[in-house]
């Protein structure tokens, strides 16, 4: 395995590599970052999840001369999901070198994205259609460009976007530098890379296996605002002796953590706004078990090495496969079983199928779970306890006692009793969830093409290119342990990120 210390890099992009976890490179960025930074143009065949956005991101923060103000490295996606995941990435990577990422896409205002271009970003991350638009404009200008990144290429082809993408390619300097990665290698991008490329370097990597026999995988299709109340459910059935959930966002990650907490569980939350010492003592608690759940963004979980994890709940998708098993992995280690359990919304099947194409692994469907089985659950956890207590022997003390209540009640009322104090019971304390993104992404032929005029990029279909979110919820449901609807309670009830 190669080391990023072993591949020349800066010392400031090794330490942002360290603050994100990353230590070894996988193989596409083994071979890839050499090449790219002996200014090698490069056409990469590699699927999601083989970490390719560093492979092509850590040799463009390298070339950035941070000092000048001109846009510097240009990144063109099929898609403005994709455009603003790389951009996130690549803030990360250039984070000590300060060098600083803009992602462009139809569907946001262009008037704030011009305003932020004013900043003088190093580099620009865009889709096809919003890019034009600014080049039209004058708004960016890309006679400064020296690396061009087009990524997913054979995605851009299905989504119509060649044709946008060679205009915009004619925009840039000739003796610009070229890296092209794709899934496939259709003839129409062999094409584009012998009319743009010169003399560009093959990479090829295969996806492997994800063999993973100790953890059983399953997912749920579960509404965004069902989300919280499901998550619950299945910890009460479950029981989980320790568990890590997943948000995809920092403010998620603190809401679910607090939501939990009011629901009488013993959650700790972990994300990259803790310092190094909050950091440390949520990882303790959870290793001593004085904490029984940790929620977490992939970020933060990066490197830590946490054994007895027995499940992983994935509250938000994962963004590509990689975090995928990257989160599962955190569980059904030293031979020890585990579960890893996925929430869906239908517009993520995509996505999901995805996963499991490019992990090879087959996820199984889950119905979910009712309040009913909720309690059941709590109640063969208490069973549990009370046969452990049984077996230890040790309540010679308590005997005394336990004759004299039963002078008064009858066994099997007092061991009822018993196991109703022991149980947790559902709880449905409203708990209040901001509006939660559901990625659209993963399904070829969903694609729309888009000219950059208000109609946006990527797979939201119509709707004049705004964002597709969940709507608010003006009012929730309280369920009695039957599972029954108990009649609307006015509280703002609305999707959780």
């Amino acid at each position: 395995m190669v080391r990023f210390a072993d591949l020349g890099l800066s010392e400031e992009v090794l330490q942002s590599m360290e603050k994100m976890g990353f230590e070894e490179a996988t193989p596409i960025q083994a071979q890839t970052i050499p090449l790219a930074l002996a200014g090698k143009d490069l056409l990469g065949q590699a699927q999601t999840g083989t970490g390719k956005t560093a492979a092509f991101g850590i040799p463009l923060v390298e070339k950035i001369a941070v000092d000048d103000g001109h846009v510097q490295g240009l990144i063109i996606t099929p898609t403005r999901e994709l455009a603003v995941q790389v951009a996130e990435e690549l803030n990360r990577i250039g984070q000590v070198k300060k060098v600083r990422t803009l992602p462009v896409y139809g569907g946001q205002e262009i008037d704030r994205q011009i305003r932020s271009l004013k900043k003088r970003p190093h580099i620009v991350v865009g889709t096809p259609g919003r890019l034009q638009d600014h080049i039209r404009r004058r708004t960016i200008r890309l006679q400064t460009v020296e690396m061009v990144i087009l990524d997913e290429a054979d995605e851009m082809l299905n989504m119509g976007f060649i044709e946008d993408i060679e205009a915009i390619l004619t925009e840039v300097p000739t003796s610009r530098q070229t890296l092209l990665f794709s899934a496939t290698m259709p003839k129409q991008i062999q094409a584009l890379a012998e009319k743009f490329m010169t003399e560009p370097a093959n990479v090829k990597i295969q996806a492997k296996q994800v063999t993973m026999p100790n953890i059983e995988q399953y997912f749920m299709e579960v509404a965004p605002k069902q989300k919280f109340d499901v998550l619950c459910n299945l910890l009460d059935i479950q029981s989980p002796e320790l568990a890590i959930v997943f948000g995809r966002t920092k403010k998620g990650v603190d809401e679910i953590t607090e939501g939990l907490r009011k629901r009488g569980y013993s959650a700790e939350g972990l994300h990259g706004d803790l310092t190094q010492a909050k950091r440390d003592q949520v990882v303790r608690r959870l290793k001593s078990g004085s904490i029984d759940i940790m929620v977490a963004t992939d970020v933060a979980a990066r490197g830590l090495d946490i054994s007895g994890i027995t499940h992983v709940y994935n509250y938000d998708i994962p963004q590509d496969p990689e975090s995928y098993v990257h989160r599962i992995g955190r569980t059904g280690r030293a031979g020890k079983h585990g579960v890893a359990m996925t929430f869906v919304h239908s517009r993520e099947m995509n996505h999901l199928k995805l996963i499991e194409r490019v992990t090879k692994s087959k996820i199984k469907r889950e119905a979910v779970p009712t309040i009913a089985e909720a309690l059941h659950g709590s109640q063969q956890t208490a069973v549990n306890q009370l046969l452990e207590v049984v077996q230890e022997g040790q309540v010679d003390t308590y005997h005394q006692i336990a004759k004299n209540l039963l002078e008064q009640h009858d066994s099997v009322t007092l061991l009822s009793a018993a196991l109703k104090i022991m149980t947790k019971e559902p709880d449905t304390t409203p708990v209040e969830l901001s509006q939660h993104f559901v990625m659209d992404r993963g399904s070829r032929s969903g694609g729309r093409r888009d000219g950059g005029r208000g109609r946006g990029d990527g797979r939201f279909g119509k709707g004049g290119g705004k964002k597709r979110f969940d709507k608010k919820e003006k009012s929730s449901f309280k369920r009695d342990n039957s599972g029954r609807k108990n009649g609307p309670k006015k509280s703002k009830q609305r999707v959780g990120q």
